[in-house]
């Protein structure tokens, strides 16, 4: 299993506007001030400085919202991949990684928050009106007497469904999902002349339940996944879960992904951060919310915790002790397990 890190910054982060000089405009004004000097003639350090300084252009450097792709190994050569979690900046972020949406098998949806189902609306319309998306679905979508691609909104308003087998998986938990699609639903129930929508129209709906784990093949192995439950935030009286995931392979790995919560909330998920050989763990290192573990509380940690630890969700990068936790995380990092 290979996990790449999508983005790694919090909720509310935002990129920088910087002046660069592209490598393309490095070599353009090189070989323009080359040409114009005389053989053996001396160019300038002004010269160059001057040319490059009038090539520079205004770049964003963006810093991406944390999600994850997680990729299991088929026998066909061909991974599956599942994204945990999708912010509203995902598709950006995806692309940034080196993939597209037609990549993506699945998706797993921990807790309603934009940062973690803000790109929904994207992922659903862009994967429905695809008709590239899963062999077999553009011969689907042929008229049998035209042969022409009959468009998706009009196989819908006649009361058709598409193939589970040409839609990607979405899964999570019920009262989770219920969510999203209250948070979806204006956006995407207007498909042109269709009245019935709702998530399973774009989606293959897999609810997940407690000590019930989804299982993937991944090359000779097999990876269970269980969802582990702890608090993100205390809503008035009302507290909002987030639902982690417990990851643990048939020949005894086991990594565990707590996604939002806050510090051991409750007391009993330190439990899993013990059994876990690898944490994945997000990290506050601004002001304190008390929706996520902060940097001076993880630090509070035993040792042999803090080394299981890799932080990211952050917005400045953490400053730590040299080897005082596994790993910081950056944007694009991959781990192979």
């Amino acid at each position: 299993m290979k996990i790449t890190a999508l983005g790694v910054n919090s909720a509310f982060s935002s990129g920088e506007y910087v002046k660069s000089v592209s490598l393309e405009a490095i070599n353009h004004e090189l070989k323009k001030i080359v040409h114009s000097k005389k053989k053996n003639e001396p160019i300038p350090i002004k010269d160059i400085i001057k040319n490059l300084s009038s090539a520079a252009e205004t770049m964003y450097k963006p810093k991406w919202q944390s999600n994850f792709i997680l990729e299991f190994e088929k026998e066909n050569g061909n991974p599956y991949r599942l994204v945990l979690d999708f912010g509203s900046d995902f598709r950006h972020s995806l692309q940034g990684a080196g993939y597209k949406l037609n990549d993506i098998d699945g998706y797993y949806c921990s807790h309603p928050h934009a940062d973690h189902i803000g790109g929904i609306e994207g992922v659903a319309l862009s994967h429905i009106f695809n008709p590239y998306f899963k062999e077999g679905k553009l011969e689907w979508l042929k008229n049998e007497t035209t042969n022409e691609i009959d468009l998706i909104a009009k196989r819908l308003s006649n009361g058709e469904q598409i193939p589970e087998k040409y839609k990607p998986d979405l899964f999570g938990h019920k009262s989770v999902l219920n969510e999203l699609w209250s948070a979806a639903r204006p956006g995407l129930e207007t498909i042109q002349g269709v009245t019935d929508v709702n998530l399973h129209t774009y989606f293959n709906v897999k609810y997940m339940q407690d000590n019930r784990p989804i299982i993937f093949d991944d090359a000779e192995r097999k990876w269970s996944i269980y969802t582990v439950t702890s608090v993100h935030v205390n809503a008035g009286y009302r507290q909002m879960p987030s639902y982690g995931l417990m990851l643990e392979s048939s020949d005894g790995k086991i990594i565990y992904m707590p996604t939002d919560t806050q510090f051991m909330t409750p007391r009993q998920v330190s439990l899993y951060y013990e059994k876990a050989h690898v944490v994945y763990q997000d990290c506050e290192t601004g002001p304190r919310s008390e929706v996520h573990p902060h940097l001076d509380d993880l630090k509070t940690l035993s040792p042999h915790l803090k080394k299981k630890l890799i932080l990211y969700h952050y917005g400045a990068e953490p400053e730590t002790e040299p080897d005082e936790f596994k790993e910081i995380l950056k944007t694009g990092t991959t781990h192979e397990y």
